[in-house]
């Protein structure tokens, strides 16, 4: 029985450094570095969840494969249960080739691959159903998934008993609430970013935004601020959470870190605002090295973090 089951995207990345330019048609150049790294947000998400101590599944799509092979090793390594991670013979493992400049700019070439034709039919329900949470990672990123099928998801687990939760990707094709509002109803917890949520809600301001989504059906909602920390808001509570400041190294996968640390203190039971907290500094210990969970420390180190750079309690805000 895993406390949190993650449902989403899973990326192969292909990361080459440095790379000032393309080489001209038909010539080869050298890197100094080449390596392959799992990404995507149900892979950063639960492994990060693992490192915490928490126990965890991964529902998702890859190709019979090599970077497959490697995704679910990867994810058994770290102690993540894939029995949910279905291999398709018929399409590849997604991928990207990650292009690093010298100035530690990327660029990046995506292939869509296993991602796209993941539906609910490919879903694990015997693993949802042995779950306490079911978070959805990287809304507008599946496009066989999105929308409908993912409502149809969500609405089985939370008539299973289970409770659900929802972060969002950057929505390429435009499409936002049109997407997500038929998932809403059916989210006890929603983590988006304040930059993605403003493009679902048309508003601007945090209490704004979660009223919107708080309207359309949502518990309570979690946005990610960046430098700003958290806000977050549900029936009875409003916090604004800020960030732990450390010396940052790389941001590649802050955002499924807070998730990670949101996720953790839901399992654990704690209230909002020590959840909030956790989240925070999950995405700080994230930014402090190289790759999406490189970063990521078990519980009690975390917790440890927080107690030493406590300055008080959170400060209530009120809306309107």
């Amino acid at each position: 029985m895993a406390d949190v089951t993650c449902l989403g995207i899973l990326v192969a990345d292909v990361i080459g450094k440095p790379v000032e330019a393309l080489p001209e048609r038909g010539k080869l150049m050298l890197v100094d570095r080449m390596e392959l790294h799992g990404g995507g947000c149900a892979n950063n998400t639960g492994i990060a969840l693992a490192k915490i101590g928490i126990k965890t599944a991964v529902i998702g799509k890859v190709g019979n494969d090599g970077f497959g092979d490697f995704m679910v090793n990867s994810l058994t390594r770290n102690g993540v249960d894939c029995a949910g991670v279905v291999r398709d013979d018929e399409v590849a493992t997604s991928a990207t080739m990650v292009v690093v400049h010298g100035d530690g700019e990327r660029s990046f070439i995506h292939y869509l691959g296993a991602n796209a034709v993941l539906t609910d039919a490919d879903v694990n329900y015997d693993v949802v159903k042995s779950s306490r949470i079911l978070h959805i990672a990287g809304t507008f990123l599946m496009p066989s998934f999105d929308g409908e099928p993912t409502a149809r998801v969500l609405k089985k687990a939370k008539e299973m008993g289970v409770t659900t939760a929802l972060d969002t990707a950057w929505d390429s094709r435009g499409n936002w609430m049109k997407l997500l509002e038929t998932c809403l109803p059916y989210v006890d917890y929603a983590v988006p970013s304040i930059e993605e949520a403003r493009m679902v809600t048309g508003k601007y301001e945090p209490c704004d935004v979660a009223g919107v989504l708080m309207d359309k059906g949502v518990g309570t909602v979690a946005l990610k601020m960046g430098d700003q920390g958290c806000y977050i808001r549900s029936k009875d509570v409003e916090l604004r959470i800020p960030i732990y400041r450390v010396d940052a190294v790389d941001a590649t996968g802050a955002g499924d870190a807070f998730a990670a640390g949101f996720l953790a203190g839901l399992a654990n039971g704690w209230d909002l605002e020590r959840t909030g907290k956790f989240a925070n500094a999950t995405g700080a210990f994230c930014v402090t090295a190289i790759g999406a969970t490189t970063g990521i420390k078990d519980q009690t180190t975390i917790e440890a973090f927080i107690a030493m750079q406590e300055a008080g309690p959170a400060p209530q805000c009120g809306c309107g």
